[in-house]
């Protein structure tokens, strides 16, 4: 997560772009998986971890697609961002940690998604 919150505070969008490639890399694998691959093949990748590590590697992930998505133009921009909200409700949904911090980003991904629609 420290690396994550360092990769949040690059300004330029290039260096913000290789840093989440380069996250993705690291901490989860081939960054090409996690953009064309359905949610649901997304979801069963998880699987091969413990029950344990699940949930944090699926916030990761919800995290990585959340600061990517801005550095993205439509229509790819959306589709980040539905994907970080689907993981980011997912966790929700199934942690036992209530997180003020991940409803906000709910809030902030579902008023970016209508923002990219133009709603």
């Amino acid at each position: 997560m420290a690396a994550l919150q360092r990769l949040v505070e690059k300004d330029e969008a290039k260096d913000r772009q290789a840093a989440v490639r380069e996250m993705f890399t690291q901490y989860l694998g081939d960054c090409a998986f996690f953009h064309t691959a359905t949610l649901d093949d997304v979801m069963l990748w998880f699987e091969k971890y413990p029950e344990e590590e699940r949930l944090s590697r699926m916030e990761m992930l919800a995290e990585l697609y959340y600061a990517e998505a801005d550095t993205m133009s439509e229509p790819v921009r959306t589709d980040i961002l539905q994907r970080a909200f689907m993981l980011f409700d997912f966790i929700d949904r199934h942690s036992r940690t209530f997180s003020l911090d991940r409803l906000k980003k709910m809030d902030a991904i579902e008023a970016g998604i209508r923002q990219g629609d133009g709603s």
